[in-house]
């Protein structure tokens, strides 16, 4: 007959396992400075504002700067996961904010070596903690390796960001043409940051919605549009996401909206079929990569 304890402990057990699984974002540009890490940051925090329980992974590699962004220092990082064999779990900081994060830096270029034993060591740990949160959110770097991209290929959704400028659309759309031609089946979610005006922003945002549905037949969404404003770079310096050190601000603002719209769905997404898990396409894709 089964103690007390140990049916407490299964019912706890099922009731997290029915509790579905986290939604995996990535984040990603097609080029450097347009404020990718700075929007997966202050995303995140007002995620974990609204209730969610939030887990950041840097996968920037050789330069992860999550860590500069919220002025707290922590000694581990992803290269722990490679180097010293710790668990995902032992890598994961916690701020104040309640936002969780597992930072990156230089020892990411060990992605490059990832092994079957790394990867189902990655699979069986990012399936337990698929369980313990809400949202895990990918900030993606500029440099790649083809183990980043399968994870990037993988998740659930993608938030693409943009600048006004054309060659950064270009990047973006590239970017964009990429996961698609490599069988990547994300939602693709539009954000155009550093805007002169909310026209500007708009308009960027639709030349890139018209161009990925002419030549890609796929549906992208606007999810915001971030104003200029040199409340980032103070915020930057003072080492204090700007949704906390300038909670009142035009950009603090628009942010709180897009995260809105975000979590909140306003998309039609009656057409599509139910999406594999992100397990079962890392799955795929890691196998395709070795085929």
């Amino acid at each position: 007959m089964m103690h007390n304890d140990q049916a407490a402990a299964l019912r706890q057990r099922l009731n997290r396992l029915e509790g579905g699984r986290a939604k995996t974002v990535a984040v990603v540009s097609g080029k450097g400075g347009v404020g990718k890490s700075n929007i997966s940051l202050n995303f995140a925090i007002e995620l974990t504002r609204s209730g969610k329980k939030v887990l950041i992974f840097d996968m920037d590699i050789g330069m992860g700067n999550i860590h500069v962004l919220t002025g707290q220092a922590w000694g581990r990082s992803i290269a722990d996961f490679f180097e010293q064999e710790r668990s995902l779990k032992e890598l994961i900081f916690k701020d104040k904010e309640g936002v969780s994060y597992i930072l990156g830096g230089s020892g990411l270029n060990q992605l490059v070596e990832w092994n079957s034993s790394h990867f189902n060591r990655w699979l069986y740990e990012i399936e337990e903690l698929q369980q313990q949160y809400d949202y895990l959110l990918f900030d993606m770097g500029a440099g790649a390796t083809k183990e980043t991209l399968n994870i990037l290929m993988s998740t659930d959704d993608i938030i693409v960001v943009t600048t006004p400028e054309p060659t950064s659309i270009t990047d973006a759309y590239s970017m964009m043409k990429y996961i698609h031609s490599h069988g990547g089946e994300n939602t693709f979610y539009l954000v155009c940051n550093r805007t002169e005006s909310e026209k500007e922003g708009r308009e960027a945002v639709n030349r890139l919605r018209q161009a990925v549905q002419k030549f890609l037949q796929r549906e992208s969404f606007e999810l915001g549009v971030l104003p200029e404003s040199n409340i980032v770079k103070r915020a930057v310096i003072a080492q204090t996401p700007f949704l906390i050190a300038y909670p009142n601000t035009n950009i603090s603002q628009a942010l709180r909206a897009a995260v809105k719209a975000y979590a909140e769905g306003y998309w039609d997404s009656s057409n599509k079929s139910e999406p594999k898990s992100f397990i079962s396409r890392l799955r795929y894709f890691f196998a395709k990569g070795r085929g």
